[in-house]
Formats: structure tokens, C-alpha cells, sequence
């Protein structure tokens, strides 16, 4: 499907971009504003990527939009604390990301339809470490009415379904507390019957509803200005093959469209790669993971076509050093759904530091604080590896009725076809669950006593949990003394087994503080950039806050577009 104007007869353009999340759609719309013809092609049939089932957010330090609402951050301070949660080898990229970051941000709000604003409550992830903010370093997209795209509405990537109420209305994260409090808030109930009432009416003319947050409303944003820019999108296209002339110059890829036909597309100026990362490919991505982490992945592809990591190699690009800690961790649970598709959910933040529940290994035993980041619990069980993969998620019947458990959403009163599934595991008593798990029974009782033991006072002498304004930033706030902690004594008793997997990967293509793709011998290579997942990111596989991925994303993104703009047409 193309969207745009008409191709050029010759098929050439002065930038090609490869892959449309946040960064691909940030770089072809930079490009375009900067006066250049655009092809931004994507192998999926919709665009957005994993961008589109995020959450969103947007990590930008001593951003201008923080400052306006009396939320002080300072570039310093946010290296401070970036020196203790970085490893720190790449400061050239990351003063990059620093310094160009907020710039990044006004003008494409001046040039395009992207809207976003500060969360002003959502803390950095060891909130604290010197230098950490309580929020608005974070920055979400605002909603987004998506029917303004017309058509081309069909081609944002739905969220993921689980994360969706009534086939596809989606709510923002303002609205889950007026969700819960309807029953006992007038104000809370009246909230509800709008959402409904104007779900109900958009629905009406579209196949979900049109009022998007979070990722989908970035994506939805991106996707609104690189059509109002001229940019012109292909999708069903994979790209094969990248091809350099006699000087070097990276200037023409091998395309193949839904039907298999072969296509070569020029860029005069530059193509830019962000096609999403190696999750998908299994032998690269072994290199950077450990051992026990296994292959499974919360990112999305269209196909087993080449990505990004393999277009660059093929013409002489480097590759981040071999690690063990290339990935960015959450914890998911796999599901079938009812098409017969894989779901993957990852627990990020919907349940692990709601007050009533734990995480046990193998031994029934707690490893971890269940509140700490998503990356941090992974990393928990990448440590206790022989014990922790896969861990359980315990909860009791009022946890689960209030706040869900993974894919089972609150409120939820059929649980039966979770549990005939194996994906939810249901016992009358703690033993019963533990048989069911695979734990031993008295370790589990055990565990479990213990930690109701303080946990009616709002207390985890074992793991401190709640100890932050982080993770009591994702409890809840209704819950007294302790938003993070309560007891687990009414049964039924229900568990869900988690195992690691990436949200994206840290490892990736090697570029400089241009987003200039390097070769093997640290020279750029000519009319080749890389940003988003495909780029080695800045963090160096630490997840300091949230919106550490997408941050950068736009940011390289932005400069990426604008480099590429800028280059001689031989």
C-alpha cells in the first residue's frame, strides 16, 4: 500500500527511510520538512512498530515543557545522575542526546503535528541516586484524534488487544482510577458513561475507536506529519539488500513489494535505518543476552526479513561489542488468543507493585522487590537463573478482581477459560496453588506468612518494597500506609508464570553523535544513518527512566532526518 503522492518516475528520492516506529517516522518527516522528497518504507502492512503498542513516553532531561510547569531540571543534573546508572563508555553519543533533545522537541512541534507534555508524577527509575527527578523529565504524547487521518487511519498498529476495553477503546493513564471508583464515586461514574458514550459514538464510523494515547497517539501524531509533509509510505516492502557506489556511498536498496516483485529505489541524500532492532533475529541476538534469557521478545515484526543489523554489516557496518547485557528487560506471560495467535504481555506496570501481591521462583521462595523497575526484575531473575525462570506471580481473589493479573484485566468475572488454558493457575488454598506451580507447598505457605506478617502494617522487611516514590508512584494511591504492600489471605489464590523478554535492544548498529552508521574501522559510512532500536543506544543497556528508549528515538531521529537533508546531492 503506498500513502503520499505519486512515486518518482525514476524511483528516486533525496532520503529513503526504513522502518516506521517512532524514529523512522521522525526522521522522514525532519527530512521532509527540511524541503527533501521522502520514501518511508515499512514491511508490515500498518505502521508504528513496537512504538505503536508502547506506552509511550518520552524521556527528554531539562526539557523546556518541565521548566514551564515549575518542575526544575538541569542538563547537569541530569548527567549526574545518568554517571551512576550508565556504564558511561559512549559519552560523545550521549552529550549528543543531551544537548539536542529539547531542541529536537520544539521544532518538530513547530514543523509537524507532534504534541506532547510533561508527566509530572512519574519518577526516574532510582529516583534516589543523585541527580533524579520525581517527573517531568518524561514527557507523553498528548491524545490524539485519530479520525483527522481519514483513511489512513487504517494504518496505525493497533495497541495490544489486552491493553484495549470493549474491543478497542483505549483510556488514558488518568482515566484507570475513575475506572476503579466507579461503583463509589458519582464523579467517577459520570467520568465512565462519557468515555462510553463517545466510544460508542466513534465506533460508529471506525473499526476501533479514534481517541489514542500513549504510543498509538505518538505514532498516530508522526504518521499525520509525514503525510502532511508529503512523505511518501510503502508498506508490505521489505527491504534485501543495500548497495554502495564505486566511491562507497550507500545510495541504492533492493525493495520486494507483497506480490514479490523486485524494486530499486536511489536516495540522493541518504537512507536512514530504524527498522526496529535485532529482537527478531535470533542468532544476533544471542550475542548480547546470557545464556538463560531466551529468545522470547514484547517487540512486534511483519516477518523473518532482513532487519536493519544485517542491511548495515552487509556494507561494512560495526556492531556493538559482544555483552551480556544488550537487551531491555520486562517480564511477560505468554498466551494463545483466541485467533490462534501468540499474545505476549508484558508486566511493566499494571500489577507487580499493586499492593497484594509477590513473586516466587522455583523454591517458593521471594527473589526480588516486585515494585522495582521492569528491567530491574528481569535482572533479578537473570541472577537467580536455576531458580527464577520462569518465576509466578501470586496473588489472592481481591487482587486480582481489583486490579487484574496480567492479561486478565479488573473486574474480570469469567476467569474459567484462563484457567482451562494453563495461563492462569487458580487453587482453593495456598497448597493447592503450589501443587498446581510446581513449588513446594510448605514454602509456599511459608513465604506467604511471612509476608502477611507486616504487610497489613503496610511493611516488607525482606525487600523494602514501597520504599521508593518510584514504585509508590505505581501502587495504589487509595491504599493505606503503603500503596505497594497488603496482605494475601482471600482465597482463591491465582498465579501467573513470567519469563524474561526485551522490550528492544540496547545492541545495535554503532553510529556517532550524528547518527552516522560507522564502519569496522570507525570512519562513517557514507549516506548510511541508523536511529531508534536499530542504533546502538546511548544507555549501554541500563534503563535509567522511562522513555529511555523512545527519547533518543526521536532525538537521533531528528538528527538523522536533518543530517541526511543536509548532504550534497552528487
Amino acid at each position: 500500500m503506498t500513502q503520499g503522492n505519486a512515486a518518482t518516475p525514476d524511483d528516486v528520492f533525496d532520503v529513503v527511510v526504513v522502518g516506521s516506529g517512532a524514529g523512522g517516522l521522525t526522521a522522514a518527516s525532519t527530512a521532509a520538512a527540511q524541503g527533501c522528497s521522502v520514501l518511508l518504507v515499512e514491511q508490515a502492512k500498518v505502521v508504528g512498530g513496537t512504538t505503536a503498542i508502547s506506552g509511550g513516553m518520552v524521556w527528554i532531561p531539562a526539557n523546556h515543557k518541565a521548566t514551564a510547569a515549575q518542575r526544575a531540571d538541569t542538563l547537569d543534573a541530569a548527567r549526574t545522575y545518568l554517571a551512576k546508572t550508565v556504564p558511561g563508555t559512549d559519552r560523545e553519543r550521549l552529550e549528543a542526546f543531551l544537548a539536542s533533545g529539547d531542541a529536537a522537541i520544539r521544532d518538530l512541534e513547530a514543523r509537524t503535528s507532534l504534541r506532547l507534555q510533561p508527566v509530572m508524577t512519574y519518577p526516574d527509575y532510582y529516583p534516589d541516586l543523585p541527580g533524579a527527578t520525581h517527573g517531568g523529565r518524561v514527557l507523553e504524547p498528548v491524545p490524539f484524534e485519530a479520525s483527522v487521518l481519514g483513511k489512513a487511519f487504517t494504518l496505525v498498529r493497533s495497541p495490544l488487544p489486552e491493553f484495549m476495553l470493549f474491543g478497542g477503546m483505549m483510556i488514558s493513564r488518568a482515566d484507570i482510577p475513575h475506572l476503579r471508583r466507579t461503583s463509589k464515586s458519582l464523579r467517577s461514574a459520570l467520568h465512565v458513561a462519557r468515555l462510553l458514550f463517545k466510544y460508542g459514538v466513534q465506533r460508529l464510523a471506525a473499526r476501533r475507536g479514534t481517541t489514542l494515547y500513549l504510543g498509538n497517539a505518538l505514532v498516530g501524531r508522526l504518521l499525520k506529519s509525514a503525510l502532511d509533509l508529503g512523505v511518501i509510505i510503502r508498506t508490505c516492502t521489505t527491504v534485501t539488500r543495500l548497495e554502495a557506489d564505486a566511491s562507497g556511498r550507500v545510495v541504492v536498496l533492493e525493495t520486494h513489494d507483497a506480490s514479490s516483485r523486485l524494486h530499486r529505489v536511489r536516495a540522493r541524500r541518504g537512507i536512514v535505518l530504524a527498522t526496529g532492532g535485532i529482537s527478531h533475529d535470533a542468532e544476533l541476538r544471542r550475542q548480547f543476552v546470557p545464556d538463560s534469557a531466551g529468545d522470547l521478545t514484547a517487540t512486534v515484526a511483519a516477518n523473518d526479513a532482513p532487519r536493519g543489523a544485517r542491511l548495515a554489516t552487509a556494507v561494512g557496518a560495526r556492531l556493538s561489542a559482544q555483552t551480556r547485557d544488550g537487551a531491555f528487560w520486562v517480564p511477560a506471560s505468554i498466551f494463545t488468543r483466541a485467533d490462534g495467535s501468540r499474545g505476549v504481555y508484558p508486566h511493566t506496570v499494571t500489577d507487580r507493585a499493586k499492593p497484594g501481591l509477590i513473586a516466587v521462583d522455583s523454591n517458593g521462595r521471594r527473589f526480588v522487590n516486585e515494585a522495582v523497575s521492569y528491567h530491574e526484575f528481569v535482572r533479578a531473575q537473570l541472577a537467580h537463573a536455576n531458580s527464577a525462570i520462569p518465576a509466578w506471580l501470586i496473588c489472592d481473589s481481591r487482587f486480582i478482581w481489583k486490579y487484574g493479573l496480567g492479561k486478565i484485566k479488573p473486574f474480570t468475572t469469567a476467569l474459567n477459560a484462563d484457567v482451562a488454558s494453563g495461563y492462569l493457575k487458580r487453587g482453593d488454598t495456598l497448597a493447592d496453588l503450589a501443587r498446581q506451580i510446581g513449588v513446594p507447598p510448605p514454602a509456599l505457605s511459608h513465604t506467604v506468612d511471612g509476608f502477611n506478617a507486616h504487610a497489613g502494617q503496610g511493611e516488607d522487611p525482606a525487600f523494602g518494597r514501597g520504599g521508593n516514590v518510584y514504585q509508590r508512584s505505581l501502587g495504589d494511591a487509595d491504599h493505606a500506609p503503603n500503596p505497594c504492600v497488603a496482605p494475601i489471605k482471600d482465597a482463591p489464590f491465582y498465579a501467573v508464570a513470567v519469563q524474561p523478554a526485551d522490550l528492544g535492544m540496547s545492541a545495535g548498529i554503532v553510529t556517532d553523535a550524528q547518527a552516522r552508521v560507522l564502519a569496522e574501522d570507525g570512519r562513517p559510512i557514507s549516506g548510511l544513518y541508523a536511529c531508534g532500536n536499530d542504533m546502538a543506544s546511548v544507555m549501554e543497556g541500563a534503563y535509567p527512566g522511562p522513555g529511555i528508549t523512545l527519547g533518543p528515538a526521536l532525538t537521533f531521529g531528528w538528527l538523522a532526518g536533518r543530517q541526511a537533508a543536509a548532504e550534497l546531492v552528487s
